[in-house]
């Protein structure tokens, strides 16, 4: 793997080729989601997505802290205009998380709160550590999690999330993979092996199918069950004609593993 080392917004990026692992390393802050760190996450993950360079991504943290959420220093003594720029900057690394076509799985060893739980609920796919504790704790501070329930409520569902977010109380890993918030728990040892062999699931099959399904999958995840059979047969459709889909059926057929395009 090709380390790139640690850059100026407390990032780590490292590429084996696949993988593209982005390490939060800054565990001094507990991984807070600072306004240069988020728009920095933003503009490599669009990179990666507008290069195709990885078929997939990793967002770990160094710490015992996957995130604890916004920098709070920048929001003191903040005024309308720069507390927009915060959250802007948050909604637009959330979205782009969803909209790149490489999946994304959160590897979180820790206490992953507010904004950091949130990153957590928009990655594709998550796998904790059985000592990680989740949060939406904003209501202590008189700063509401609306932003984190976004994601979180359409994880978790209503009244899991307003149970997160009224009281600021902790779940443990083991609740929040019973209530869908992630999708397993390994011991601290193990979660690396479950990462890679969860990644590697997925890299058996073609970039490309991932990539369609990925895009359909959120488009149609809010619509009305007529509207996403609507728009889903029109996504399945073109897939069933496109070059890959045609060598995945042949090869089934033909009884033989297939040979994706690259």
């Amino acid at each position: 793997m090709t380390d790139s080392g640690m850059t100026d917004d407390g990032l780590r990026f490292s590429f084996d080729g696949e993988i593209e692992r982005i390490t939060l390393a800054e565990p001094g802050k507990r991984n807070a989601l600072s306004l240069q760190k988020m728009q920095a996450l933003t503009a490599h993950l669009k990179a990666i997505d507008t290069s195709a360079s990885a078929s997939l991504v990793i967002i770990d943290a160094e710490g015992p802290a996957f995130s604890a959420g916004h920098d709070l220093g920048e929001m003191c003594g903040i005024e309308l205009e720069a507390s927009q720029e915060i959250f802007d900057a948050c909604v637009e690394l959330m979205a782009t998380i969803h909209d790149i076509r490489q999946p994304v799985i959160a590897a979180v060893d820790g206490i992953a709160t507010a904004a950091g739980c949130q990153l957590v609920a928009a990655c594709d796919l998550a796998v904790a550590t059985d000592t990680s504790t989740f949060a939406t704790p904003g209501v202590r501070i008189g700063l509401f999690c609306s932003t984190p329930m976004v994601p979180i409520s359409r994880a978790v569902g209503r009244k899991r999330a307003m149970q997160m977010l009224l009281t600021g109380n902790p779940i443990s890993a083991a609740t929040a993979a019973d209530w869908g918030l992630i999708n397993s728990v390994v011991s601290a040892d193990g979660l690396d092996a479950a990462v890679d062999q969860l990644a590697a699931d997925i890299l058996r099959w073609s970039s490309h199918t991932i990539g369609v399904g990925k895009a359909a999958f959120y488009e149609q995840i809010d619509q009305s069950e007529p509207d996403a059979y609507e728009f889903t047969k029109r996504v399945m459709s073109s897939n069933a004609v496109d070059h890959v889909a045609q060598e995945g059926i042949s090869a089934f057929l033909d009884k033989r593993e297939p040979e994706w395009p690259a």
